[in-house]
């Protein structure tokens, strides 16, 4: 009782005091703006009228009471208590209310009262509804009452609030045996905080830092401000909601361990139900689990969890919501969990959730909307349907793919370097680059011994198995696992409809779950030929050339000399045949054949300047240089803007930026943006319609590089017609293919992680066999599913008039029995379609004799 006197005697001094400088800070207040409005001189008259009539006050009062009687004093001082007590009270609250001279922290707006925001998960859904990943601070989906089973709300108010349909926020009697259970220490009794309450804290946190205010910081009178806010709010809540409202906002608002926030996303954790499901014995453990988290999860202790779930059982019981006979059953049974957690990358499709995610943390930076907790629902390009086949492709084509490049380098290890020998120290050199080796770097201050022990410690770990596309568990150390994923090939495809820059499929890598790194956007490699039809494209479409797909080039020799860098250079190419034929061909039936020599002697007619104009013009956004091989894709693209860039043929020459969104919805379902895509013309419909013809070329001409996809895939039916253009760079380090029809443009790369580790052969690492199978199997995999209505056939016939001729006749060279030994004494190719080795090579001498058709393509 001391201790409590003592207290209670603080406060009064505390309040008597600040009563005290309050009044004088008032006084003084008064009398300088009166003195500033009136003057000091009327102020002054003022201030002698108000002292005069208070004596007068003072001698009326005198005369009445008698200020020397024994119960003067104490009446006086129990009136004075109580006045001061109830002003007191008034300007505590108001100190409250209005965080008066920041004393008391902040408490909840009117607007805050009346909209209550809770973190909600985002929820990002494909073209076909398809709910694809949820990104979240704390995952909650929220529901309406009637997605909330009874269950729930019996247990919730027999256990935390049994007289919440009584009270209006605050329940005096459970207040009241709370004191009596201190004071007697009994700690049985309950506490004291009703559901509204409890709301009140969760919902508006009211006792985060921000909230504290200046006093809040004092020891034992913090908590008296938070329970008073806590009062305040709850009262305050039941005059603005409806009891089932406040229930509703409850479920959805409170944690439920493991990440879980809200009934419906722990209803569907736990027990893969929705909340209308799920059954008493279920309501009662996550009932249970309100009183904390961790002690009763029934997942870290199911043996707790089970005694609290009875506890909740036992509460039902006694409230008369269970028989005795109903509670003992449940009582005895075991706790039956079916755990289905949500993680944001669960499903398919996530290199493109993460370009989603960039976009619209962009969007919200700039809308002041947030991705994380505002409950957005964000409405993609993809199709659910195509994403799946396109995974699948790329599954089954690219284990296909490692089994050969296994048995390819058995047991030597594929990094080599120009001279295919294989590079010394390669694994040392990489690891220097990984997470792993630069925190150990910093750990023992760059000490190699100590470094290089913990990069050979053997370890428990799960890596990614090529075999199954799944996991496999291993005992190895970073540098076993570091020689395991570098022997890995990876790839990445990408579909878009031409017509609307929609993108409908997005495979970025083999796992997201081990393979962050996006080989659709992030990645950037050398396109090697598929960058050749930019060439053609400006030999076209430029009207100081005015090409035609029937003109015809030389396969020569190629020599060209230039300075770069101030440095004097002279380049060579070579084809991937290892000789020229000196024959004429036309420009369709030479980038059909991907030659060289004629990608060349274009990319000198036209400049090297003009060719990069229109590969920016046509989406192209990574640095290119003006160089004599730029024809032939020296420089590194991304697979995103390969794929944009070829749509522009498909789209009568306009440009669609690519798009990933195609709106967003707020928490209540209201549009709050929707997006197109950018257009622009890039080159006349006429030019586009003729590189349609040229690029259909690689797949109809006799050895066209990108004939293959018509016999190894079931993609020709209904008449479909299909152009394309294959790629492959340097010692095979890149393999590409481009392709287009008339509904779509997809593109494919596949690579090692680093240039020197490829095939050593063309034959097995050439695009045409490397990243063609990826696009020939998803392809086969859409026109197959009858639902997307993807339906196979010709591209369209032009609408406008052609002025240049494009169906013409050409000639090819059979060879003598001469020019087959001179082939045959070539070195063998090293490299595929787009070879950028420098060097003259034997070849067949114009002189000798030729023998030559005349065919029609």
């Amino acid at each position: 009782m001391e201790v409590i006197k003592s207290f209670f005697s603080a406060i009064a001094r505390f309040f008597t005091r600040l009563f005290t400088k309050l009044k004088q800070a008032i006084n003084l207040l008064i009398y300088r703006t009166l003195s500033f409005v009136l003057g000091k001189e009327r102020t002054s008259h003022l201030a002698d009228a108000y002292r005069t009539k208070r004596a007068h006050w003072n001698q009326w009062w005198d005369a009445r009471m008698d200020r020397e009687s024994r119960y003067y004093r104490p009446i006086v001082s129990i009136w004075r208590l109580f006045g001061y007590g109830f002003l007191g009270f008034f300007f505590y609250i108001f100190c409250l209310e209005t965080n008066f001279l920041w004393l008391m922290g902040s408490m909840p707006s009117v607007e805050d009262l009346q909209n209550p925001k809770v973190a909600q998960s985002s929820e990002i859904y494909t073209a076909d509804s398809v709910l694809i990943g949820k990104f979240y601070t704390e995952n909650r989906t929220p529901v309406t009452a009637d997605m909330i089973s009874p269950n729930l709300v019996k247990a919730l108010v027999s256990t935390e609030d049994v007289r919440f349909y009584a009270h209006s926020g605050i329940d005096y009697k459970a207040m009241a045996s709370v004191a009596i259970g201190i004071a007697t220490g009994a700690t049985d009794r309950g506490g004291g905080s009703t559901i509204t309450q409890q709301l009140a804290k969760k919902l508006f946190k009211t006792r985060r830092s921000g909230a504290k205010g200046l006093l809040g910081h004092i020891p034992g009178l913090s908590i008296v401000i938070y329970k008073t806010k806590e009062w305040l709010t709850a009262i305050k809540l039941e005059r603005n909601f409806t009891k089932e409202e406040i229930l509703t906002m409850y479920f959805n608002t409170v944690d439920y361990g493991n990440n879980t926030y809200g009934i419906n996303t722990a209803a569907q954790s736990y027990f893969s139900k929705s909340p209308d499901s799920l059954s008493i014995e279920e309501a009662a453990v996550l009932v249970g689990l309100q009183k904390a988290t961790t002690t009763y999860n029934p997942i870290r202790n199911p043996k707790r969890s089970l005694e609290r779930r009875n506890v909740v059982i036992s509460q039902l019981e006694k409230y008369g919501h269970l028989n005795h006979q109903q509670a003992d059953s449940i009582r005895a049974l075991p706790i039956t969990l079916k755990t289905k957690f949500e993680t944001p990358y669960d499903g398919n499709a996530n290199y493109f959730k993460n370009a989603v995610v960039d976009f619209v943390k962009k969007w919200g930076a700039e809308n002041d909307y947030d991705l994380y907790t505002d409950g957005l629902k964000i409405y993609t390009t993809i199709d659910s349907r195509m994403q799946a086949s396109a995974e699948l492709a790329m599954d089954e084509k690219m284990r296909q793919l490692q089994r050969v490049f296994e048995d390819h380098w058995r047991n030597t290890n594929p990094w080599i370097d120009e001279n295919g020998n294989e590079i010394p120290g390669f694994l040392e050199t990489v690891i220097k680059r990984t997470k792993r080796y630069k925190t150990l770097a910093a750990k023992f201050e760059n000490n190699a011994d100590s470094i290089a022990l913990y990069l050979n410690k053997k370890d428990s770990m799960e890596v990614y198995d090529w075999q199954t596309n799944g996991v496999m568990r291993k005992y190895w150390s970073s540098m076993d696992s570091l020689n395991y994923y570098k022997r890995i090939l990876r790839a990445g495809m990408m579909a878009m409809n031409p017509h609307n820059g929609q993108i409908k499929a997005w495979v970025g890598g083999l796992d997201y779950n081990f393979f962050k790194y996006d080989a659709v956007r992030q990645g950037k490699r050398q396109p090697g030929s598929t960058f050749k039809p930019f060439v053609y494209t400006t030999a076209i479409d430029d009207s100081t050339f005015n090409m035609s797909p029937c003109d015809q080039v030389v396969d020569k020799p190629f020599t060209k000399k230039y300075t770069e860098n101030g440095e004097e250079k002279e380049w060579r190419p070579r084809n991937a045949t290892g000789y020229w034929t000196y024959a004429n061909m036309t420009l369709r039936r030479a980038l059909a054949q991907s030659v060289n020599s004629v990608t060349a002697e274009l990319t000198e007619r036209v400049t090297p300047e003009r060719v990069v104009q229109y590969a920016k013009k046509m989406g192209i956004s990574t640095p290119l240089k003006a160089l004599p091989s730029i024809g032939l894709g020296p420089f590194d693209v991304s697979l995103y803007d390969m794929v944009a860039a070829y749509s522009v043929f498909v789209n009568d020459g306009n440009y669609n930026s690519p798009i990933l969104v195609t709106k967003i919805e707020d928490r209540n379902g209201k549009d709050i943006a929707e997006f197109e895509t950018e257009t622009h013309r890039a080159i006349s419909r006429e030019s586009a319609f003729l590189m349609v013809h040229m690029l259909k070329g690689g797949v109809e001409e006799p050895g066209g590089t990108s004939g293959s996809i018509r016999w190894r895939f079931n993609v020709t039916m209904n008449n479909n017609e299909i152009g394309g253009k294959t790629g492959t760079t340097s010692n095979n380090s890149d393999g590409w293919f481009m392709c287009i029809t008339r509904d779509l443009v997809v593109g494919a790369w596949v690579g090692g992680d680093d240039r020197s580790i490829h095939f050593r052969t063309t034959n097995l690492g050439e695009g045409a066999k490397t990243a063609l199978p990826i696009v020939g199997s998803f392809l086969e995999k859409i026109y197959r599913d009858k639902s997307l209505g993807i339906i196979p056939g010709p591209f369209p016939k032009p609408t406008f008039p052609i002025s240049k001729t494009y169906e013409c006749t050409s000639y090819y060279q059979e060879e003598t029995d001469a020019e087959e030994e001179i082939r045959d004494s070539l070195p063998p190719k090293t490299s595929a379609d787009d070879e950028l080795l420098l060097g003259p090579l034997p070849v067949p001498s114009p002189g000798d004799s030729i023998k030559k058709k005349q065919v029609t393509n």
